[in-house]
Order: structure tokens, then C-alpha cells, then sequence
């Protein structure tokens, strides 16, 4: 039999240098250091706060009140006053209370507090500890709107809006978590947001947080996120507006096209969302 082995030899010696040289290039594909990505934390201690260890009236270097009769383009049936019957400070609670009862043009009083111009924020982690109303005609909500018109037709919803809890009374044990914008809102039924069955939300206490960056807004509840709206890199301000200051809102409302869906039971009231915090953290930039 013939030989071939010193024939193979420089074959191989070429081959193995090809071997060598491609798992070089994947080890120097594998050790290039990839994009850097935006991450984001929030500071551990609150920036904002109202803790109500205090009684009487809401701390007025905190907060505001929307007041009006005239339905907030919503068709509520409330009227929301200052008085301390519907908002008050007592054993370390805001209590805001409906009330069955003539107000204005309505049938029925509220409160609707606001921090603007004492409170705006642009990013940052929002953490409410509340107790909800209950029974049908209810529609208690805390959320945010932009505290400047910079955006489109300078109003609702192209400025954006931040639900961070809506709750309707005739849907008892069901928490909604939603954004509104121009391009994304229920008006045109491309609203954004999710909903999560949570019992006892009017008998517990329980903790409604908003995490807010530049990349994304996440909704939870007791810690447990249930819908996260994303920016992705073709939005403009149409699809994300949440670039500029916000301000927090708290507020019972009766009745309107949400919220008295199913008819208002007025043998209910009156009915009371209890707040035990508000604490705003900071967005810190790793």
C-alpha cells in the first residue's frame, strides 16, 4: 500500500490554521463590549411626602383642590368642594368623603385634591398606602396629569395621563392601571393599560405605586407589577408625552360615564378612600 502521509501534512497545517483563526475571531466577536443600556433606581428615601400625622384641613403648601359641579367630561355627578367634610386629615389619614347630598348644580359632594405647582414631578417611584369606597356609583382614582399644556391641542389627552389606580364600585374586587395619550386612549379605543382582580381593596389597605423613567411606566400593586407601557424608538410625543413634569391627583367621583355604567346606589353613601401616605422617590441614574 502506498503512503500518503507526508502528502496530508501541509493540508493540515493549512486547515488547523483556519480553525485557529475563525475561533479567534468568534473569541473577539464574543469579548466586544456590548451597547451600553440606561438603567435607572430610585433613590431609598422620599423626596415629597405627605405623611397626614397631622388633623384638619390637608396641608395646603401640598395641596390644591379641583372644584366644580360641571361633570370634568366625565357626565360625574359630583360636585367637588374644599370643605373639611370632604377632606380631611384625622388619625394619620386623608380621608376623602362622597356625599349624598345637594352641592351646586349636583346631587352629590366630593373632593378632589391636586398637588400642582407643590408637587410636580418628572420621573420618579409614587407609593400611595389608600383604602377604597365601595358600592356601585363609586369611581375612585389616583393618578397624574402633566402640570404644563406643551403638546397638541394643549389639553386631554395629548399632554398625558397617568392612572396609577382606578377602581369602579359595581366591579368590586377588579383594580385598573391605564396611560392616556393623544395616539393611545379609550376615546378611540387604542387605550393602554391592564386590570387585576385584588380582594379587599375597601376593607385593606393597600399600597399603589407608579414607577416612572424615562423608558417605561410600570403600575403595581402591594409590589406586584401588573402593566408596564414601554417607549419604543419610534414614538414621538403622540405615543409619549411622559417627558415633562406631572402632578398627583386623588379623588372620589360618583357616578359619570365610567364609574355609573351600572346606575349610582345612593343608599351607600356616605363613602370614604382613605390614604394612609403619599411618597414620591426620586429617579437616580446609574
Amino acid at each position: 500500500m502506498r503512503d500518503n502521509s507526508p502528502s496530508l501534512i501541509p493540508g493540515l497545517v493549512i486547515c488547523g490554521l483556519v480553525i485557529l483563526s475563525a475561533a479567534v475571531s468568534c473569541a473577539q466577536l464574543a469579548e466586544k463590549p456590548k451597547p451600553a443600556t440606561s438603567q435607572y433606581t430610585f433613590a431609598p428615601t422620599p423626596s415629597w411626602q405627605d405623611e397626614f400625622d397631622y388633623s384638619g384641613k390637608p396641608d395646603a403648601a401640598k395641596w390644591s383642590y379641583d372644584l366644580g359641579d360641571h361633570g370634568w367630561g366625565n357626565n360625574e355627578l359630583e360636585n367637588y368642594t374644599s370643605n373639611i367634610e370632604n377632606a380631611k386629615v384625622e388619625n394619620g389619614n386623608l380621608v376623602i368623603t362622597a356625599i349624598k347630598e345637594p352641592s351646586g348644580k349636583q346631587q352629590y359632594n366630593s373632593a378632589r385634591l391636586v398637588s400642582k405647582g407643590k408637587g410636580d414631578f418628572t420621573y420618579g417611584k409614587f407609593e400611595i398606602r389608600a383604602k377604597l369606597p365601595k358600592g356601585r356609583g363609586t369611581w375612585p382614582a389616583i393618578w397624574m396629569l402633566a402640570s404644563g399644556n406643551e403638546y397638541g391641542n394643549k389639553g386631554w389627552p395629548d399632554n398625558g395621563e397617568i392612572d396609577i389606580m382606578e377602581h369602579v364600585g359595581f366591579d368590586q374586587d377588579r383594580l385598573h392601571g391605564n396611560i392616556h395619550t393623544k395616539a393611545f386612549n379609550h376615546a378611540i379605543k387604542s387605550n393602554k393599560g391592564n386590570n387585576i382582580v385584588v380582594k379587599g381593596l375597601s376593607e385593606d389597605f393597600h399600597v399603589y405605586t407608579c414607577e416612572w423613567t424615562p423608558e417605561a411606566i410600570t403600575i403595581l400593586v402591594d409590589g406586584n407589577a401588573y402593566f408596564t407601557f414601554k417607549k419604543e424608538a419610534s414614538y414621538q410625543w403622540a405615543e409619549w408625552p411622559f417627558d415633562k413634569p406631572f402632578h398627583l391627583i386623588l379623588n372620589i367621583a360618583v357616578g359619570g360615564n365610567w364609574g355609573g355604567q351600572k346606575g349610582v346606589d345612593d343608599s351607600i353613601f356616605p363613602q370614604k378612600m382613605k390614604v394612609d401616605y403619599v411618597r414620591v422617590y426620586p429617579l437616580v441614574t446609574k
